[in-house]
């Protein structure tokens, strides 16, 4: 699990670097969504983005209080099949492009 995290958390900070260059009017739930595509994870592109924002208002205001508690609340309302690497690349996909103050989160877990 850590080595999963910790592999997520470096492509994380990779894919946020390369993804730098965006032009002015991109739209971030269209950005989020292609990047999920990536990652094998596909369903309605509004539905992922309501996700991703929970997920980030979760973190704020202390509902999960750890990347783990994130994990088991992305793992509930995503599709079944869903693997725990697909669920920790939306993790890091949603903070980047939602909650980019929030990655730290990423980083905290694989340290403990």
């Amino acid at each position: 699990m850590r080595r999963v995290l910790m592999g997520i958390a470096a492509a994380a900070l990779t894919v946020g670097a390369l993804g730098t260059a965006a032009p002015a009017m991109a739209d971030p739930d269209t950005d989020f969504a292609n990047e999920l595509h990536v990652y094998g994870i596909y369903g309605q592109k509004d539905y992922n983005a309501w996700i991703g924002k929970i997920m980030c208002k979760r973190l704020y205001t202390g509902v999960d209080k750890d990347v783990f508690a994130t994990a088991r609340f992305i793992q509930m309302n995503m599709e079944k099949g869903t693997t725990t690497e697909q669920t920790y690349q939306f993790i890091g996909a949603g903070l980047r492009t939602y909650c980019p103050e929030k990655l730290p989160v990423l980083d905290a877990a694989r340290q403990s």
